[in-house]
């Protein structure tokens, strides 16, 4: 499936637009990774844990996307925008919301 963030491919046509298409994960962080991120906030540097688990719940939303996607018929989602978001109760969860429109291109 093509994905793009812009609104239409070069060269192609889209010949069908199949709707709005979602996907979403959310994940929980570790104690320890928290611990550990903060020192590293105080230290300076890069948080390898929390890098980690941004990359994961990528991962996971724009498999669910492009799966909501098929189910359409679509074989190419435009227009994606990414939204990354701290969630639950004292910011203890990472969320990843992934957003396009399904389409087909010929």
């Amino acid at each position: 499936m093509l994905l793009s963030t812009t609104p239409s491919i070069e060269g192609k046509h889209i010949t069908d637009y199949k709707g709005v298409v979602v996907g979403e994960a959310i994940l929980g962080t570790n104690i320890f990774r928290d611990m550990f991120a903060g020192i590293r906030d105080i230290v300076g540097g890069r948080s390898g844990a929390y890098e980690k688990e941004l990359a994961k719940a990528r991962e996971i939303a724009f498999t669910e996307l492009q799966a909501r996607a098929s189910k359409l018929g679509a074989n190419a989602i435009v227009g994606i925008d990414i939204d990354y978001e701290v969630v639950g109760k004292d910011g203890s969860m990472m969320m990843v919301s992934v957003s396009g429109t399904a389409v087909n291109l010929d």
